[in-house]
């Protein structure tokens, strides 16, 4: 599994080897109870001990690993976890696009439905890394539009765990084939629908819609 050259265009060392470590801690490469060595770490990624440091402390961070003084014990991202970062989601995007119902938004809606074209363009050519990253550009394209520093900083600090389940969830979709996939087309179809409607009911109703059926793909590709 790659990442969208997107997503690492700009980044430090010490963030690319936390993105790599990260996906291979989510995806179970890296089990939980496994101490991570600052030297073999280096060693594997060409690099000096400097960006490593960085990348465990990120980590860190995110609760994924437990910094000890003989390294870094692996903790993982459980079930509950992932359901846990998804509420948040929720009601991050739930408070964004209520948000949108009111002011102009018309850029936003049609870029939005660029996104949609350019998925259905990933679809035909079997490309779920860019469907992935396009995705998460959908998402995150509404949360700026809010205009809401406190939602953002809440988003940032959970965005690089989300990212990475939404590209290891999307590889899983892709196994099921196209009607599937169109069928999550048509989800941000109906999120657009709703923010073009500005009505605040009908934007939650397709909120709470949205997230029943994600939780429902989320354990299944991750369980």
């Amino acid at each position: 599994m790659r990442f969208p050259t997107a997503w690492l265009q700009g980044i430090s060392l010490g963030e690319s080897i936390a993105c790599e470590l990260r996906l291979r801690i989510i995806n179970g490469t890296i089990k939980p109870g496994e101490v991570l060595s600052e030297n073999r770490i280096a060693t594997d990624f060409g690099t000096s001990r400097s960006p490593v440091r960085e990348a465990m402390k990120t980590l860190s961070n995110e609760g994924l690993i437990r910094l000890e003084r003989m390294g870094a014990v692996v903790l993982g991202l459980s079930l509950q976890d992932i359901q846990e970062l998804y509420d948040v989601r929720y009601l991050i995007e739930s408070f964004a696009q209520q948000r949108m119902a009111s002011g102009n938004h018309e850029h936003v809606i049609a870029n939005l439905k660029q996104m949609i074209d350019k998925m259905e363009l990933t679809v035909k050519y079997k490309d779920s890394v860019e469907f992935s990253y396009l995705d998460s550009c959908f998402h995150e394209a509404i949360i700026i539009a809010a205009k809401h520093k406190r939602i953002l900083h809440l988003w940032n600090s959970i965005r690089h765990i989300v990212l990475t389940v939404m590209l290891i969830t999307t590889d899983e979709i892709f196994l099921e084939g196209e009607t599937k996939l169109n069928a999550v087309i048509e989800k941000h179809r109906r999120i657009v629908n709703g923010l073009e409607s500005k009505n605040v009911k009908l934007i939650q109703q397709v909120v709470q819609e949205y997230f029943a059926d994600s939780n429902i793909t989320l354990r299944n590709s991750i369980s």
